[in-house]
């Protein structure tokens, strides 16, 4: 055998074993964020392989890694509100598994958790939920119908070993008849209160007009009666208006001055 050959053959054997060691290799490294489930022989064995290199049984054993850290999950979730509108509800859940329990979850459920367990729990707990309001409270009380949605939620993914970290409604969408029936409600009870606006704004130029009207017959009032009360100052009053030059023609037994009341020209 040649040297060419043996070099060859030395390195097919150590490519071999190096094949043979990946898959036969008694040890697994189990990643950050990640645990760890061994089975042997089918048999899903007693505790959890945490962060870290393991040793395992070649062969006998092997190990399924489950994912801890926070995911995410969006579901569309059609239901009914509590007056019978359609209501497309679009929901984002972040959620992780409880790192102590992953053993009986693969156990219960595998690793197809999320289109098993997490979609159908959502769809029930938008169901649930709507159906207690009506379309219009729906987008009103938004808060109220998250806070009862995660309640639910909560309650039907806990036994499945899934913890709920955050929630949200992404959008509730209805049908284009209720949509279009909002927008006419919206426009008509714009118009009413702008009705109603110009309305009070009418009155109050009504009763400011009314209001200047009697203030200005009670100044002539009030005037008239000085002037009945006091003669002398309707001379006054005629005294201060004329312009001091006297009448060129006069009518026979005319004066033109003032009337002078007798006690004040003795005086």
């Amino acid at each position: 055998m040649t040297i060419a050959q043996n070099i060859l053959k030395y390195l097919g054997i150590g490519i071999g074993l190096l094949i043979a060691f990946a898959f036969l290799s008694p040890f697994v490294i189990i990643g950050p964020g990640e645990r760890g489930i061994v089975i042997r022989l089918g048999e899903v064995k007693d505790g959890i392989l945490n962060e870290g290199m393991h040793f395992i049984m070649p062969v006998v054993e092997k190990v399924v890694t489950m994912d801890v850290k926070t995911q995410k999950i969006e579901v569309d979730a059609p239901s009914f509100s509590k007056d019978i509108q359609n209501v497309d509800t679009k929901i984002a859940l972040n959620f992780h598994l409880d790192p102590k329990n992953v053993q009986k979850l693969w156990q219960e459920i595998g690793s197809n958790y999320e289109f098993n367990i997490i979609a159908p729990a959502i769809q029930e707990s938008v169901k649930a939920a709507t159906a207690q309001f009506t379309a219009a409270e729906l987008v009103a009380e938004r808060q109220k119908v998250k806070d009862e949605i995660t309640r639910v939620l909560i309650a039907r993914l806990a036994p499945k070993f899934i913890t709920v970290d955050d929630f949200s409604i992404v959008n509730f969408d209805f049908s284009d008849s209720y949509e279009r029936a909002i927008e006419e409600k919206q426009v008509a009870q714009q118009n009413a209160l702008k009705a109603e606006n110009d309305l009070r704004r009418i009155q109050v130029e009504a009763e400011q007009r009314v209001a200047q009207a009697k203030a200005e017959a009670e100044a002539i009032r009030i005037q008239s009666d000085a002037l009945q009360q006091n003669k002398g100052l309707i001379n006054l009053e005629a005294v201060k208006k004329w312009d001091g030059v006297l009448p060129q023609y006069m009518l026979s037994n005319t004066m033109p001055f003032i009337d002078i009341p007798k006690s004040t020209a003795g005086q």
